[in-house]
């Protein structure tokens, strides 16, 4: 009997909330129409961004088990018109070694590419094998998690733009 009230009550409180019938607009106006799943996804030709400064980067944690220190080149971040948070990453070992990369990330699916690696000369070489991976979001030693989880696709919603994923960066550094 509960369903059945709950169901007469939808019926009638939405459509003069401005609800709808079509499951593709929300409110009944056209602004408010849901991207269209139907067309495939097309990826925007990435260019790489320059090398990072050290003034630029922005610290994350990733997680107690891990030693090394890792950040985000500021100057490198992008969201594009494909959807995808583009970034450099720098991570630095406790034993002196840096490892950089310029990367993306889709949150809708979970997973991540990357496009080209740092040099010590600070130059890129573009990935000959770049190819979307998914996240391995159970591991505590991936950087990838926190980027995901934290910064970039909190609740599974993706960033806006560079300025909201830095934003959500300088705001877990003062937790």
């Amino acid at each position: 009997m509960e369903k059945y009230l709950l169901l007469l009550l939808s019926m009638v409180v939405l459509p003069a909330w401005g609800g709808t019938s079509d499951p593709l607009v929300f409110g009944g106006s056209p602004e408010n129409k849901v991207e269209d799943d139907s067309k495939p996804w097309q990826e925007v030709q990435a260019s790489l961004p320059a090398y990072p400064k050290q003034e630029n980067l922005l610290a994350f944690t990733v997680s107690a088990a891990t030693d090394n220190s890792y950040a985000i080149d500021a100057a490198s971040l992008s969201v594009g018109k494909d959807g995808v948070v583009r970034y450099a990453v720098v991570i630095d070992s406790t034993h002196g070694a840096r490892t950089v990369n310029y990367e993306g990330m889709r949150c809708d699916p979970s997973e991540y590419k990357i496009y080209a690696f740092g040099h010590s000369d600070n130059t890129w070489s573009k990935n000959r094998y770049a190819k979307w991976e998914p996240y391995k979001l159970r591991s505590l030693l991936s950087y990838h998690k926190p980027l995901f989880e934290e910064y970039f696709c909190p609740d599974f919603i993706r960033v806006r733009n560079a300025a909201e994923a830095i934003n959500n960066l300088k705001r877990a550094r003062h937790k």
